[in-house]
Order: structure tokens, then sequence, then C-alpha cells
């Protein structure tokens, strides 16, 4: 009886005319919000998903190349060397000293200091060309050579972050600093969603990819919204946890404790203002809808036969990164906007050629398979996919250098990312690097660059789409960073 004169008196006290009348513009502000948006302003959880489902854009800038972004995130700093940038030099160079004029344009980390000796080593593996455009690949990647035609390489990415923490955030939220929002949910908050039983940015982790470390806050909001961050997906029986009703907690009585809730949030909300406790009312109702659409979307059983084979015997297992590929698909064909995938273990200081061989065997043919997959699908014509890491390694070997092995150390100045599908150029190698894959000669493109790009394509002008905190107004690119208008297509 208590609570519930507690809730009456909060009423009385706190109805809709006494919050018009003591806002600072009331019934004008009111008023201005219907013209601008007929959503309610104040209304029930269909005017709240509507206004977070919209974004605050309410539609691009400028019509969108892309509609929807995988990013096959490899963390740990794949070596270009290995993979991509073909440098038949070194050949001549190997196990001589770096000269002092290239070394000494580029930061080395804390992992070298105690390093006498800088000798250059060549790859051990073998290059060759493929495809119409010749683009140069490794015989590490056998399967993605077979869709050479399909990518945009881009060889002269670089990046003034030399540690993997750092370096990773600078990649993921154009910060080097903790608490920036990520990628994913600055699309969220400007576009918002094209599925309301789904969220806008969903994160997948394989979880065979290695010890690399990898902190939530590469897929946080930061100071957005809290409802823009992404939603992990795990490997296990539930996929997002707390999704599921408790035991003896029927749908309708789920419905009827949730809808009670947001009556007690919706006063605090007119109360006190707090887009927090909006986020909030929203999130009840996404996980309320996720019940029915999440068991489909993560549920193989119905996937043919000869499309799961395509992506490799991993497939069969959870939380692998073949698994998290078609999962990825899927994710796309439901129209989430933004699918981040992280896929660790790529940092070889030491034993490079047995660790790199290791990495690639587990995702070139999966990465293949989702780029075919969803080409034979249509789905690639208004998708964007992205492969890369958050920095390369040193052409000169950390370590002893042996005929057989070696390893490579952070490297900033110069790393290779592919892009392909919607927007920008099949078949093209953009940007390039010296000799010794050690600086960027031609054509660079900064981190902020890439981040500039990828919402352009989205159909966003990076220097607008911006959210005022602790009064400035920040921006996913920063204070930089460009359009790469070369490589759109």
């Amino acid at each position: 009886m208590r609570f519930s004169k507690d809730i009456a008196q909060l009423r009385y006290r706190q109805n809709r005319r006494d919050f018009l009348k003591k806002s600072t513009l009331g019934l004008g502000a009111f008023a201005l919000g219907n013209l601008i948006n007929p959503m309610p302003s104040f209304g029930n959880s269909k005017g709240i998903d509507a206004a977070f489902n919209g974004g605050i854009l309410g539609q691009p800038h400028f019509p969108a190349k892309v509609k929807r972004v995988i990013y096959l995130f490899q963390s740990g700093g794949p070596s270009q060397l290995e993979l991509f940038d073909y440098k038949p030099n070194l050949k001549k160079w190997h196990g001589q000293e770096i000269p002092p004029t290239v070394k000494s344009r580029q930061r080395n980390s804390g992992m070298v200091t105690d390093q006498s000796t800088f000798p250059l080593v060549e790859s051990i593996f073998d290059f060759k060309q493929y495809g119409q455009s010749g683009a140069y690949l490794s015989e590490l990647l056998p399967h993605t050579a077979n869709i050479a035609d399909e990518l945009c390489i881009i060889k002269s990415m670089y990046t003034e972050a030399i540690n993997h923490e750092p370096a990773m955030m600078l990649m993921q939220t154009g910060s080097q600093i903790n608490g920036r929002p990520s990628i994913g949910s600055w699309l969220s908050y400007g576009l918002g969603s094209d599925n309301e039983n789904m969220p806008s940015f969903v994160v997948l982790l394989s979880k065979s990819g290695g010890a690399q470390p990898l902190s939530a806050s590469a897929w946080g909001s930061g100071f957005l919204p809290s409802y823009h961050q992404g939603v992990q997906f795990r490997a296990a029986k539930d996929p997002v946890l707390y999704l599921n009703n408790p035991a003896g907690m029927s749908r309708g009585n789920r419905r009827a404790v949730l809808n009670y809730i947001q009556t007690l949030n919706q006063q605090q909300f007119e109360k006190w203002g707090d887009p927090e406790i909006e986020s909030k009312i929203n999130q009840y109702e996404m996980a309320f809808r996720m019940q029915l659409s999440v068991p489909e979307v993560v549920d193989l059983s119905n996937e043919p036969k000869h499309i799961l084979e395509k992506y490799g015997p991993d497939v069969h297992i959870p939380g692998t990164y073949a698994a998290n590929c078609i999962l990825a698909r899927r994710l796309a064909e439901k129209d989430v906007k933004f699918i981040q995938l992280y896929h660790m273990g790529w940092d070889q200081h030491g034993n490079l050629p047995g660790g790199i061989r290791k990495q690639t065997k587990s995702t070139d043919q999966p990465t293949a398979a989702l780029i075919e997959d969803l080409k034979q699908r249509g789905l690639l014509e208004d998708t964007l996919v992205v492969w890369g890491g958050e920095f390369g390694r040193t052409s000169f070997s950390q370590g002893k250098l042996t005929a057989t092995n070696y390893g490579r150390d952070h490297h900033p100045g110069c790393f290779t990312m592919w892009m392909a599908g919607a927007g920008v150029k099949a078949g093209l190698s953009y940007g390039q690097t010296d000799e010794f894959s050690y600086n960027v000669v031609q054509n660079g493109v900064h981190v902020h660059d890439f981040q500039a790009t990828l919402l352009h394509l989205m159909g966003i002008d990076h220097e607008r789409l911006t959210y005022k905190y602790q009064g400035r107004k920040f921006r996913l690119t920063d204070v930089h960073g460009k359009v790469v208008k070369d490589i759109l297509s």
C-alpha cells in the first residue's frame, strides 16, 4: 500500500502539465519538437524506439553507397610483409643492417630497446600476382587470392600509436585514450537501426584467436548514450547474457513487468531529464524483442551443407573465426548496420613464420567465403567488408635471425588494410611504401582518413556528425581526416 501511495504522489507532483509548465521553453519547445520530429516527445515506448531507430541525423547527409559494414579486425598487428606488401629487394638486403636514414624516420617500441643490431629480413613466404588486377598476395592466402579482384587493398595506412591498446583504440574510436565512442556507436547514434528487433551494432569475438588483450572500450559508447554501445554475441548457449526469462516467468508476465518498469522510468525521466533513463527504457524493449530474433539468427541448422563447407571445418565450432564469419553474414541479412568481428593473436615478436601460418590457416578460408557468400546473395552490392589490424610490423628482425625463424616488432609507419564491396573500387592496390616497407612514399592514408572515408560511404560527413560533451563538440575523426576519394567507385 505504501508503495502505491508513493507512486500516486509522484504522479501528482510531476504530471505532464506540471512538467511543461516548469520547462524553460514550455509548450513552445514541445510544439517545436513535434514539428521537427513527429514522434511523441515523451510518449510510450513506440515513440522512444522510433526516435532511437531513426538516429540523430534522421537521414544521411547525402546518398549512401553502403547500407551496412562488416569489420574484420585482426588484433595484434598482422605483418604486411608476410601477407600483402611484396618487397623483392629485401632479398639483397637480407641480414644487413637497416640503413639509419630509413630507421630514424619511425619510432620503435620499448621491446627492442636492448637490441643492438637490426638486420633486415625478407619474408620466407612466396608471393604471386592474382586476378586481372595482378595484386600480389602471399602463399599464406590461397583463398583470399581467389577473390583478389574484389579487393581494394590499401598498402599505405599509417598511425602514430605504437602499442596495442592505444593503437587499437585509435582505430576503433579515433582516440588513443579510452572513453571515446567506437565507430559502430557513432553510426548507431547518427543513423539508428534498420531492424527494430536487432541492435544496430553487434560484436563477435573469436574465442581461439590467441591471448592478445582486447578491451571492451573498443566497442563502447563513450560519452554517447549507452544504448549505442556494441552488443556482444557470445559463443555460448545464451549468446546475449540475461536475455532469456528466469524460470517460471512467461513472456506475457515479462511484458507486464516491463510495462510497469517503463512507467516508473518514464516518470523519472520526466522528473530529471536524464538521457540514460531513456536509454534504459529502450534497452529493456530491445532485449524483449531480441528474445525472439536472436535465437533465430544464431541457429545455423538451416544453413545448406555446401555453404557451411565453404567456410571451412571450424564453422561447426561456435565462437571460432569461421563460425563468426557466417554469423556476420546472417546478421547482415537482418540489416544489422555495423558488425564488428575481432580476431586476436597476430602479435608475432618471435617465431613469426609459425605464428602467422597458424593465423592465416584459421582466417583465410572463412574470410574469402564471407565475400563470396555475400556476393552470391546480392548483399555485397550494399555491404562494405573491412579487413585489417591496428598497425604493421618492422622489416628488421626482432630477436635472433636464423634461416627459418625471425620476429618483427610493432610498426606504426605503414601497414596494409583492405576493403571489399559497396562504394570502393574492386581490384585496386592503393598507396606505396619504400623498398623496405618501412615508410609510406605515396598516397598515405592516416587512421582518421580511413574513418572519414568509411563514414562518407555511409552517407555521413565526418565533420558534421558531432556530439557536445564537457563544452566541446567531439567527432570520430577528432580534429583532422579526409575522405580518400581515389578509392571510391
